[in-house]
């Protein structure tokens, strides 16, 4: 499953690539779904799927509900957004930073760069 979200490298580490390419389409998974579908892909412990998928909500990508069973708490989690919509929070965000920081030499350069498209 390597490179499943193959755009998001530097963002992302490799599992967190793989473990959204997997909730993305199917949208509300528990963390034993996540895992049985990877491990067909690559080994992975059921805890590292539970790591990740932690980390993602507490980052914002994922979210969760949370239900009480047998042995305590169990979590369904769902993107936040869509792909689309997580790639495009992506590029607005760095868009954004390098307007912060580099001003009018960023918008002249993004005018000039996406004229020449035309």
């Amino acid at each position: 499953m390597k490179g499943s979200v193959t755009r998001f490298d530097e963002l992302l580490s490799p599992l967190e690539s793989d473990v959204l390419g997997i909730i993305w389409p199917d949208k509300r998974m528990k963390v034993r779904q996540v895992y049985d579908q990877l491990r067909r892909k690559r080994k992975v412990a059921l805890s590292s799927i539970a790591v990740i998928l932690d980390r993602l909500h507490g980052r914002g990508v994922v979210d969760r509900t949370m239900e009480t069973a047998r042995g305590g708490v169990r979590y369904t989690y769902f993107p936040r957004q869509d792909k689309d919509g997580f790639e495009k929070g992506v590029v607005a965000e760095t868009v954004d930073k390098l307007i912060d920081a580099f001003g009018p030499t960023a918008m002249s350069y993004f005018n000039e760069r996406f004229n020449k498209r035309r």
